[in-house]
């Protein structure tokens, strides 16, 4: 069954199209990896699912309810997460008070100055805290300022900000970039265990092919805007139009 439902996306910049009748399904419990070369439009794409970008034409459906027009923190309510290629994270709090942050937000997207209605209900909610924390492997840090952590680190951060708010699909923007490859391949067994003890989707843009055939259970190719090849990641392997797309080969 689709969690996600991309039908008839297009998007203009100008006279560039950025999109082009973008039609995509994402499937639960899986993971679907977005690739293509630079310009193909991933990154736009991944904005039109999370209300930062309006598309001109089409339609986004997550569980059947139009994602269009809402607000980002209203995308976020209904249970898409995202994690951006430049953590997004509080340099000034410490990892703790980062994974707080969830707690302080009203639904109209402002802070609250006081979520906590008892202190046992502030304990459960840091108790929940820590326990994604350990998930991560980041617990031993969580009273360092974000600003001090590695690159990676604040990636986890950051994907813990978001598993600490349950959602039902997490959108991972080049979650490796820059990682040298023993940190990418941390990354990899992360988000592995993730998927084995949650009721999660993730869709994931991703350069580094080592990541996407490690993760990936269904691979949508995209060029120049358009969508050129869906498949597993055995067939996506040497497939002609894959090949003309990145190498310039001509497609038999």
């Amino acid at each position: 069954m689709a969690i996600l439902e991309v039908k008839g996306v297009g998007k203009r910049f100008g006279g560039l199209h950025a999109l082009s009748d973008v039609n995509l399904s994402v499937q639960e419990n899986i993971v679907h990896a977005i690739i293509g070369p630079n310009g193909a439009g991933k990154s736009t794409l991944l904005n039109c699912l999370v209300g930062k970008l309006m598309p001109d034409t089409g339609s986004v459906l997550f569980q059947g309810q139009s994602v269009l027009g809402r607000k980002p923190h209203e995308i976020n309510q209904m249970g898409i997460s995202r994690v951006f290629q430049t953590p997004e994270i509080f340099g000034d709090l410490s990892v703790l008070e980062n994974m707080l942050i969830p707690v302080f937000a009203k639904r109209d997207g402002s802070f609250r100055l006081h979520p906590f209605e008892t202190v046992e209900h502030e304990a459960e909610v840091i108790d929940k805290a820590m326990e994604m924390l350990v998930e991560v492997n980041m617990a031993d840090k969580r009273n360092m300022h974000a600003a001090a952590l590695s690159r990676g680190d604040k990636r986890r951060l950051e994907m813990a900000m978001c598993l600490v708010q349950e959602p039902k699909l997490l959108l991972l923007d080049e979650p490796t970039a820059g990682m040298a490859r023993a940190n990418t391949n941390k990354t990899i067994d992360l988000l592995k265990q993730i998927m084995d003890q949650r009721d999660i989707t993730m869709a994931i843009i991703e350069h580094d092919m080592h990541v996407v055939f490690s993760l990936a259970d269904r691979i949508t190719v995209l060029a120049q805007g358009t969508p050129l090849v869906e498949d597993t990641p055995e067939n996506i392997k040497g497939h002609p139009k894959v090949k003309e797309a990145y190498l310039g080969e001509t497609a038999a």
